[in-house]
């Protein structure tokens, strides 16, 4: 019991401290808008976490998953008049039915020449969005996305994005506690090894990277539907250099590091209104964590007892 207590530590930290989070935002729609904007990049930072911090994949299109995501849901729903919940369908399938041959070309390059051909299927993906004409609404995007039935307010929507991200943390934990997790530690750090133990290296790493195309996928989903409007320029590869940048921040290689990296970084945007000036602090931030902490703020010495399950 005690093992299993201190696996999920860092889910008891997070509920922990989004009691407080949630009581200091309570009745104040400024800072609870900004905590569900930080409960949906945490979800694309987790994504991340996942396949980039364990499973070794460096990937440019999170934000083209969770595009998928919102333009999905943003179809179905203003187009097709169906439910949002179909759209959530959609949010959840379509990202890594996209991702998974997406990664078993990719996976036999480097890890510089993959994260360029991810860079090259988002950048793909952003020329579709602006030719789409109707159905993605073209330069001017969509707009008039419902809101949920189940969160019909922004303290409702506050639980169940963080809802989401909990829900999310608790698979990515169990997942690599479990014999597939590390097969996929093993994989990372020595392909040879896991395929003499008799694991199928590209396939489970393909995995990965499609279950992370899906948490992607739902940050897209919660997007739309709280803003209720998705454009071209919602979900660029800005984005997915935002994202990385958190869970390199953060701390890509543990589980609430990503969390952290969202938080930190998007409160630091919200005090640096200039474009340049976030630039500057968020180029500053990488390389002195990456001096000072390569492991990641929560990876560092003093959050030890934090980190993930392969002691990293």
């Amino acid at each position: 019991m005690t093992g299993r207590l201190a696996t999920l530590r860092p889910l008891l930290i997070l509920i922990g401290a989004l009691v407080v989070v949630t009581i200091a935002t309570w009745g104040r729609p400024f800072w609870l808008d900004n905590s569900i904007i930080v409960a949906i990049f945490a979800l694309m930072a987790l994504s991340v976490g996942l396949a980039y911090g364990q499973a070794g994949v460096l990937s440019m299109a999170t934000g083209a998953f969770a595009s998928i995501g919102a333009f999905g849901t943003g179809i179905v729903t203003t187009r097709l008049g169906l439910s949002p919940y179909v759209g959530l369908v959609v949010a959840l399938v379509v990202p890594p039915v996209l991702a998974w041959p997406l990664a078993r070309a990719v996976l036999r390059l480097s890890p510089l020449p993959l994260s360029v051909a991810t860079l090259l299927v988002s950048l793909v993906l952003e020329i579709a969005v602006r030719e789409g004409g109707d159905v993605t609404g073209g330069y001017i995007g969509l707009s008039g996305i419902p809101r949920l039935s189940v969160a019909p307010s922004p303290q409702a929507m506050h639980f169940l994005a963080w809802g989401c991200v909990l829900v999310a943390l608790l698979l990515y934990i169990n997942l690599m506690d479990s014999a597939i997790g590390r097969a996929v530690r093993t994989a990372r750090h020595d392909a040879l090894r896991a395929t003499a133990d008799g694991v199928g290296v590209p396939r489970l790493l393909s995995s990965v990277f499609a279950l992370s195309a899906a948490i992607a996928g739902l940050a897209g989903w919660l997007y739309a539907h709280h803003l209720t409007y998705v454009g071209p320029d919602s979900m660029t590869t800005h984005m997915s250099i935002q994202v990385l940048l958190m869970a390199v921040v953060g701390g890509a290689r543990t589980f609430l590091g990503p969390v952290v990296g969202a938080a930190l970084l998007l409160l630091v945007t919200l005090f640096l209104p200039a474009a340049e000036t976030q630039g500057m602090v968020f180029g500053a931030m990488l390389v002195f964590v990456l001096v000072v902490m390569p492991n990641g703020i929560v990876g560092s010495w003093w959050f030890a007892r934090l980190r993930s399950i392969d002691g990293h």
